[in-house]
């Protein structure tokens, strides 16, 4: 499977993220109360930051998934962890399903975003940190080649921690390569 990616432009995009971000499947997202004004600003600054960018992934030319990617250095993570040179930080939230959902769609996208952060010069690890009550997520990120290093308290969050270098993230892809695509449940409802 084959995306691209495009630069978000925070007003025009507001109102179909806020169409993704307010729904129940999206809560660990924390904008489900969010107006379209709230998407703007939010995502407002978030380009305008200069160490977090957010863009759209486009498959067969209909936009679906978010991706943002950030300097843990800039971000709450660097008083949790000690931030090595080659990490990058990634959010990711797969649009709602047009109609019948495809199996390995979501674990797809992740391997596409991961690639794509893999290809940066200087880019050795890839971090995250989904909330911790979101075990959806972390059997995908396992999947992927995410190892958990424990959970971590975020302003706004507990989080999972957890870490994808890019030799255990080419070792998952090369795993997945040989099994068949088949959607798990818990792969339904992310």
């Amino acid at each position: 499977m084959s995306f691209t990616f495009r630069c978000l432009d925070a007003a025009a995009d507001a109102p179909l993220l806020h169409s993704w971000v307010t729904r129940p499947y999206a809560s660990f997202w924390g904008m489900l109360n969010a107006s379209v004004e709230d998407v703007v600003e939010e995502y407002s600054k978030i380009q305008s930051s200069g160490h977090h960018h957010a863009l759209l992934g486009i498959d067969d030319g209909v936009p679906a998934f978010l991706m943002e990617e950030y300097l843990p250095v800039s971000s709450p993570l660097n008083s949790v962890y000690a931030v090595q040179p080659g990490d990058i930080g990634m959010h990711l939230l797969v649009a709602p399903p047009q109609g019948m959902p495809r199996p390995g769609f979501t674990a797809d996208v992740m391997e596409s975003v991961l690639d794509r952060l893999f290809q940066k010069p200087g880019v050795e690890r890839v971090v995250v940190e989904p909330d911790a009550r979101n075990t959806n997520i972390h059997v995908l990120n396992a999947r992927l080649g995410f190892e958990p290093a424990g959970e971590v308290t975020l302003p706004d969050k507990q989080a999972l921690l957890s870490f994808c270098t890019r030799e255990s993230f080419h070792s998952a892809r090369a795993a997945r390569s040989l099994t068949p695509k088949r959607q798990s449940t818990q792969e339904a409802s992310l």
